[in-house]
């Protein structure tokens, strides 16, 4: 991911026959609270909250690399502790507007947000999940369902939410003076994954939690770290226990029969075969109705084995590496982490205690200022910057990536170390520079297609440290690609043999995805997530503000995908990567490709496969032979004639570990695309 953080907001609708109480819900609530937002151990906003009689005003606010929301809310309780007016106002993490209100009236409630608006009229209380907000409203949600049977309440749009208690703690006060009792919270059943935060004894909010990121409250900054680490705690043993519960590790040896293999070598489908795996690798193909005694049987039904997917622009995490495997991707290369966090979540990976992708880790490098992101190695000098490639060097990283706030007349030494390290250099373009510069002090790689088209458009002291780099697109339809200054950036790829990760699926995203409508890239999966995820699909990143501004978006999308026509042409080398989090995003890029770049869909599976293997010097990996490390997976169609056909996944191998996406989607709240192959042990 991009790195995107999405905030679960609850507030909570009561019927009109609730009993009435005669003081605020409020009482013991009064006054302000303050709270701090970390992210990477580095603070970067705030979530303040003031309290009045039957009244929340909240202010919330938070900057990293140069972007993030801006809300203000308003929640008016009854007596009982739910909302009867609700509002939150500001912009999104990419600029859109947000104007949404809730109100109750009665057994009448009404909302309107991004998508659009809605109503309900309830005999009992319900729960409504807000598009948009702080996430001290968990808070009101928790408190009503301490109380609630099972601690579970139905939600509107749709489905339940469930409250589950996870641990007590404590931690020490600010004055050294004795410790504040805790206790841990997870809310699950809006989203595909749970949400956690910690109450006090009191059931006062005392922080919002995420490996990467915490709103807490002011003066136990000190204990931010141990705080996410719970986090990170509690995502990974669900996902140790999902891994338990639906990772097959069989015995023996394992036959995928009657299904036909695509062979990179040739763009092709093989005759129906068998593939014969044992521990970890292809062991044999053999004839498509062969078998030996002993070995577990896997039905192809005629199906399609396809080598294993590369997201070529991946930010790893807990909670997508499962749904990457299933969606056929197992393979990453990580873009820029939390180093520790990344460590710790590959070892876990590569000893089986989670599923995930097998990856490539290149170190995030960039440079100290106010709008600096805040992974990897933040660095202040030249001297730091040429450090942190010895670090990354010695950590054994594949190479290094560099960013927006670096200073970019360090890029070339930094390359130059880098090269004679054996490492490979990609990255952004830093801010005041262009992607010429960057050609030139030789990357092996740009990333993001809107990073080198900037070159072209922008005023040498423009800050592409903030949202120009998004908003600025809007300048690429005067673009004429023909230019000498155009030509020329393409001829600095071709001589340098560079190669563009464009992420193309994102840039659909920002620039066509319109409040209300399904953004583009989800049309084919919408109906089998979650209603809050489907919610989520139907809103713009960017703010629209006119006709004319919808009219330069959609028009720059057009110059991007011309861009990148002119580049395939030219033979420049386009790899595969999202930075939407892969898994059906990946699908999405690839779809993107062949729709409207010209690619077949042959040319597209070896892209991402063979070509992606070969490109990170993995010559165990990218197609289905014998001696081969087994990772592949089944499809019932044929997407050699349609690259769609890789959306419905029935089976995936890992190394020889297998997974049924039918069995495990429903622990998401995502409803299986295909059935599950019949299997004899």
């Amino acid at each position: 991911m991009k790195f995107r953080l999405l905030l679960l907001g609850l507030v909570i609708l009561a019927s009109h026959s609730c009993k009435k109480e005669t003081t605020s819900s409020l009482a013991d609530y009064q006054g302000d609270e303050t709270f701090s937002v970390i992210m990477g151990e580095n603070k970067v906003g705030y979530l303040n909250t003031h309290i009045s009689g039957d009244t929340i005003h909240i202010d919330y606010d938070y900057k990293n690399n140069g972007r993030g929301p801006t809300m203000k809310e308003t929640i008016v309780l009854n007596a009982e502790g739910f909302p009867v007016n609700w509002e939150v106002i500001g912009n999104t993490t990419f600029g859109n507007a947000v104007d949404e209100h809730f109100t109750l009236e009665g057994q009448n409630a009404s909302w309107t947000d991004a998508t659009g608006s809605g109503s309900a009229t309830m005999d009992t209380p319900q729960l409504y999940v807000n598009q948009f907000g702080s996430p001290y409203t968990l808070v009101l949600a928790a408190r009503l369902l301490l109380n609630a049977p099972e601690n579970t309440l139905p939600v509107l749009p749709a489905g339940n939410v469930t409250l589950t208690k996870m641990e007590t703690l404590s931690v020490p006060l600010p004055s050294g003076d004795g410790e504040l009792p805790l206790t841990t919270y997870a809310i699950s059943g809006a989203e595909l994954n749970p949400t956690y935060f910690i109450l006090d004894d009191a059931n006062k909010f005392f922080a919002f939690i995420d490996p990467r990121y915490i709103a807490i409250r002011e003066g136990f900054e000190a204990v931010e770290k141990d705080m996410r680490q719970l986090a990170e705690n509690y995502s990974a043993a669900r996902y140790e226990n999902l891994q338990k519960e639906f990772a097959h590790n069989y015995e023996g040896k394992v036959r995928i029969r009657n299904v036909r293999v695509f062979d990179p070598k040739t763009s092709s489908l093989t005759e129906p075969v068998s593939v014969v795996v044992e521990g970890e690798k292809i062991s044999a193909i053999e004839a498509a109705d062969a078998s030996a005694e002993g070995e577990v049987e896997i039905e192809g039904n005629g199906g399609t084995l396809v080598p294993g997917l590369f997201e070529m622009h991946a930010h790893t995490g807990d909670e997508g590496a499962l749904l990457n495997v299933l969606a056929g991707v197992t393979s990453f290369r990580d873009m820029g982490n939390d180093n520790e966090v990344l460590s710790s979540l590959i070892e876990k990976i590569n000893s089986g205690v989670l599923a995930g992708p097998r990856v490539t880790r290149l170190g995030f490098i960039e440079g100290k200022s106010q709008f600096n992101a805040n992974n990897g190695i933040v660095v202040q000098s030249k001297e730091e910057a040429l450090a942190a490639v010895d670090t990354y060097d010695s950590l054994g990283f594949y190479g290094v990536k560099l960013y927006n706030s670096m200073n970019g007349d360090w890029a070339p030494d930094i390359v130059k170390k880098a090269h004679d390290k054996g490492l490979f250099v990609t990255g952004h373009v830093p801010a005041f520079s262009n992607a010429n510069a960057m050609l030139n002090a030789g990357f092996d790689e740009m990333t993001h297609i809107n990073q080198t088209m900037l070159g072209w458009v922008l005023e040498p002291e423009e800050d592409t440290r903030t949202l120009l780099r998004l908003t600025a697109m809007k300048r690429f339809p005067q673009l004429d690609l023909n230019s000498p200054k155009v030509q020329e950036t393409l001829d600095l790829f071709v001589a340098n043999k560079t190669a563009i990760d464009p992420t193309l699926a994102i840039h659909e995203m920002l620039m066509l995805s319109r409040n209300g409508e399904v953004t583009p890239g989800a049309v084919d999966y919408i109906d089998h997530m979650p209603p809050n995820e489907q919610r989520s699909m139907k809103v713009a990143l960017a703010q629209i503000a006119d006709d004319e501004e919808d009219k330069a978006y959609r028009e720059a999308y057009n110059k991007i995908v011309e861009t990148l026509k002119l580049m395939k042409d030219k033979g420049i080398l386009i790899v595969a990567g999202t930075d939407l989090g892969g898994a059906f995003n990946l699908h999405r890029e690839l779809e993107l490709y062949h729709q409207q770049l010209g690619y077949t869909p042959a040319e597209l599976l070896k892209l991402a496969s063979y070509d992606m293997a070969h490109y990170l010097g993995k010559e165990d990996l990218g197609s289905i032979e014998p001696g081969k490390l087994a990772d592949f997976f089944l499809v019932p169609g044929n997407p050699v004639e349609d690259i769609k056909a890789i959306k419905t996944i029935s089976m995936v191998s890992k190394g020889g570990t297998f997974y049924y996406p039918t069995e495990v989607y429903p622990a998401f709240g995502i409803t299986a695309f295909t059935e599950k192959p019949e299997v004899k042990e």
